[in-house]
């Protein structure tokens, strides 16, 4: 990005046409981390869900220039870690829940419609390539099957009943965490979804962008609600309350990993060699936490069946893989434990 030094003439060509309004609506101190927003006050208008509400900063983005618009954006899109940050609280919960499942054998699970839908799903497909979790440890569930991943099937999250039947489909139980996601907390398929989760047994969640309900809190185990304010296109929520939902879910799944021994300092060293991407990071790592050169940690891979955290800790204790994965097991999986921490560098 050209500095205040080297712009273009059209550049300030394109900023002295941005309107007095959207000016002041879009400067940006960029020395310091954005302001902490202040929550919006509760809309008297029609329609109560701040996802549905008018931005008044952005009545007039149709007649902003290209460069407007984008920085007009990106001021918005400021405010969204801010608004999630103030859910910390909700968020940790929601980790401690999930981690306490897993120790007993059960699952997350995402289920929304449409953007809030593949978010989960996408969340959820990341898990086992990046922390080598089994394939059904983290689930995301979208209305419409997996159709709605490529076209929109929007008719699909008017029916809680199809909800519930994805529920009763995923063989849900007591101990499973399911979080509902719909950023106007309205969507009938996930509320459908969450009621049956309940009457299974299962601890619930939901997130949203809005307000939540009394109701609503009382329902679930947690309600995570980072309200990001009305969207810069009036109803379009993927864009700052899709932004603060993928923030919410990589949160949540990182951290659930972090304390569920799939990390090593800040290494994800619960890798399985799967393709030569993966045989140099996994070598790497092993450089790194050993302090081998690239022969010995491609050694070390090799002996360990391709497994970096098994590896790690074959080197640290001089031990085969057998008794380095007895070892690990014993303890949850978390090399820490059985070799102590990694000192940071």
């Amino acid at each position: 990005m050209p500095d205040e030094k080297h712009k273009s003439p059209d550049q300030d060509r394109q900023r002295s046409n941005v309107h007095p309004e959207e000016r002041a609506a879009m400067k940006l101190d960029r020395a310091r981390p954005a302001a902490k927003p202040r929550k919006p006050l509760r809309p008297k208008g029609l329609d109560v869900r701040l996802t549905e509400q008018r931005n008044p900063r952005s009545t007039r983005i149709d007649r902003l220039s290209t460069l407007g618009i984008v920085d007009l954006i990106n001021a918005e899109d400021r405010m969204v870690a801010a608004a999630v940050g103030e859910e910390r609280e909700q968020i940790a919960r929601a980790i401690d829940l999930v981690v306490d499942c897993f120790h007993r054998g059960g699952r997350l699970i995402y289920i929304g419609a449409g953007t809030s839908g593949r978010l989960g799903v996408l969340d959820a497909s990341e898990m086992p390539p990046t922390y080598r979790s089994e394939p059904e440890l983290v689930q995301g569930i979208i209305a419409g099957g997996s159709e709605a991943l490529l076209r929109a099937q929007e008719g699909a999250e008017d029916h809680p009943e199809d909800g519930a039947s994805a529920i009763d489909a995923t063989h849900v139980g007591p101990d499973d965490f399911v979080l509902g996601i719909a950023a106007s907390g309205t969507t009938p398929y996930v509320h459908g979804a969450l009621k049956r989760a309940r009457e299974r047994g299962a601890r619930t969640g939901f997130l949203l962008c809005t307000y939540p309900s009394a109701q609503l809190i009382a329902a679930h185990d947690v309600v995570i609600a980072p309200l990001v304010g009305p969207e810069v296109i009036t109803g379009s929520t993927r864009m700052k309350a899709g932004t603060a939902t993928k923030i919410v879910l990589n949160t949540i799944s990182t951290a659930v990993m972090v304390k569920t021994g799939k990390v090593y300092g800040n290494l994800m060293v619960d890798l399985q060699v799967t393709c030569q991407k993966l045989q140099d990071r996994g070598e790497r790592i092993l450089m790194e936490t050993l302090g081998v050169q690239r022969a010995q940690a491609s050694r070390l891979l090799e002996e360990s069946g391709g497994h970096v955290k098994t590896a790690i800790v074959m080197s640290k204790l001089a031990v085969g893989a057998q008794e380095a994965r007895r070892r690990l097991a014993q303890v949850g999986g978390s090399i820490a434990d059985v070799v102590g921490n990694l000192r940071s560098r």
